[in-house]
């Protein structure tokens, strides 16, 4: 008698898991970019980091941070207030590799001052890899980074912090940060009035000998768990910057009173909150009425660290797509052999290439802008540039390399659904894109002449590629407009694509060409509200749209 199997769960033509690989080797373009802006000296430090981050472990805890989501624990089991977030350990331990690598505080000496020597470009290469396997968890390590530009306004305080911050140990109690083995710093900046508009706060800041009392709230305050906060309030003079720690000088729990986290389409191992402040102990940082400024020098940082880690989904996205397209056969061929595949393929990898360039280049501006004008001036003209462009490049992108798997890709058993899910969050936190094209503007009009020696600078860059010309003329063109704003959008992209096409020439002068080509003529912005409409001609579409 024959034997009859039911097996038929026999799995085949399915790529294997995209893991135990290194990040660094594997990428040529992050590579390269980190040689061509001074940053080779670290090949050794950023194999290992890319090693152990490729690992199969890291990836595990990347996917358990996120399927299980931080609680929040208002009381303890007396009823005493405790306004405690709890994380999955998968969390702790990604936050506990993250600092050891010096992600948070790598780019300032003992003192707080900034490092040089490339510690931008070698800190954002680590950011770019750790990004590939989990960006929730980057949310406090960048703005505890950030945090110390800010704190730079108060040197005494500073002082004090950098012992502490300084630690490349990780210590997730609950504890005044003077008694911890290392802390972290979030920051508190918009209310549900305002938003951006940070000068409409109603916090206020109620002075209270050498320290201040603050009531009011925050609409979203990421990382709640953060040992103390950076937050702005309104007091006599103005709107100010306070440092606001968890605990009270006294040892008792500070008037953060935490009313529920935010229900996130991304970025789930993340908390982020809502609070109010109960006459909450702070300590003014800066003076008092100069809270933008003072601020300003922390959201510059957490700006930068948008565009490395959009960058870094982007080249996950690419890597994921192409290592399964290698892997599956269709039609008698592998899929990456299949022309149309191909060339998607091959021009989402000039995207990579384009963006892990410029990334790079701006974070060696970083490096050199306190030794260098030129290079402050290219850092404050193209941070909110580069940020508009890579982060909103990044959801799309994504989204084509989930159809490159198929349904393999839109399932959750893969990163590519949780890669999509956090992908927007870095278009929209730190100033959405209409905030960045304003801050270009802004840039322009306080710093003209210094605006536009670093567009002459692009220029001389590109300088034959094709469309170069074009483009930074329709920049220049825009710009001068005096209705620039309704057309900065397009400027703005164009912008950051001639920047692109300038960086990755340095780094691979054909591919930098093929960009050009591909990106910079015909100059057809990719992103909304690049048309240039004139007012009658966009109120027409809006009340078509929807009459008002």
């Amino acid at each position: 008698m024959t034997e009859t199997s039911f097996a038929t769960h026999e799995v085949f033509n399915q790529s294997p898991p995209f893991e135990d690989v290194d990040l660094f080797g594997l990428d040529r373009p992050l590579v390269e970019a980190v040689a061509m802006n001074q940053g080779s000296a670290a090949h050794a430090d950023l194999s290992a980091f890319g090693h152990h981050w490729g690992s199969a472990q890291m990836a595990a805890r990347g996917r358990l941070a996120n399927e299980n989501t931080p609680k929040l624990k208002t009381f303890d089991a007396r009823g005493q207030r405790r306004d405690e977030v709890e994380f999955h350990p998968a969390y702790h331990e990604l936050m506990t590799e993250s600092v050891h690598a010096g992600i948070h505080n790598s780019t300032w000496t003992a003192h707080g001052t900034p490092a040089g020597d490339a510690s931008e470009v070698i800190r954002a290469a680590k950011f770019y890899m750790a990004a590939q396997v989990e960006t929730g968890h980057l949310c406090p390590v960048t703005m505890t980074r950030a945090a110390v530009a800010a704190l730079g306004a108060q040197p005494d305080l500073l002082a004090q912090v950098m012992p502490v911050l300084g630690s490349k140990r990780y210590d997730h109690s609950f504890a005044p940060w003077p008694d911890k083995l290392g802390m972290t710093i979030g920051m508190g900046m918009t209310e549900k009035q305002g938003g951006t508009d940070v000068r409409s706060n109603a916090t206020t800041a109620i002075r209270d000998g050498e320290a201040y009392r603050i009531v009011g709230h925050k609409w979203f305050m990421s990382a709640p768990m953060c040992d103390a906060f950076l937050v702005l309030a309104q007091a006599d003079d103005g709107l100010s910057c306070f440092f606001m720690p968890r605990f009270r000088p006294d040892g008792s729990v500070n008037g953060l009173q935490f009313q529920r986290l935010k229900d996130k389409l991304g970025n789930r191992s993340n908390a982020s909150s809502e609070v109010e402040f109960t006459g909450a102990y702070a300590l003014r940082v800066g003076e008092e009425g100069r809270g933008i400024r003072t601020i300003i020098q922390m959201v510059q940082l957490t700006r930068q660290d948008c565009a490395i880690a959009s960058a870094g989904l982007m080249r996950s996205g690419l890597a994921h797509a192409l290592h399964h397209a290698r892997h599956r056969s269709v039609f008698q061929k592998h899929l990456a052999d299949q022309p149309l595949m191909q060339t998607v393929l091959a021009d989402m990898a000039l995207q990579v290439e384009a963006s892990v360039a410029l990334v790079m280049r701006l974070c060696r501006a970083f490096d050199e802008a306190p030794a260098d004008a030129n290079e402050a001036a290219y850092m404050r003209l193209l941070t909110p540039a580069v940020k508009y462009w890579v982060c909103k490049s990044a959801p799309g992108f994504i989204y084509e390399a989930m159809e490159c798997l198929g349904g393999n890709g839109y399932v959750e058993d893969g990163i590519l659904a949780r890669h999509y899910r956090e992908a927007p969050v870095n278009a929209i936190w730190e100033g959405s894109g209409n905030v960045m094209c304003l801050d270009v503007l802004r840039a322009l009009s306080r710093e003209s002449d210094a605006a536009m020696s670093v567009l002459q600078g692009l220029m001389m860059e590109t300088a034959g590629l094709t469309g170069a010309a074009e483009a930074a003329s329709l920049i220049a063109r825009t710009f001068l407009r005096p209705d620039s704003e309704r057309a900065a959008r397009l400027a703005v992209e164009t912008l950051a694509k001639l920047a692109a096409a300038a960086a990755l020439n340095a780094v691979h002068p054909a591919h930098a060409e093929l960009f050009a080509a591909s990106r910079l003529k015909p100059q057809l912005g990719i992103l909304y509200g690049a048309a240039d409409l004139s007012a009658e001609q966009g109120r027409e579409l809006l009340t078509r749209a929807l009459p008002d």
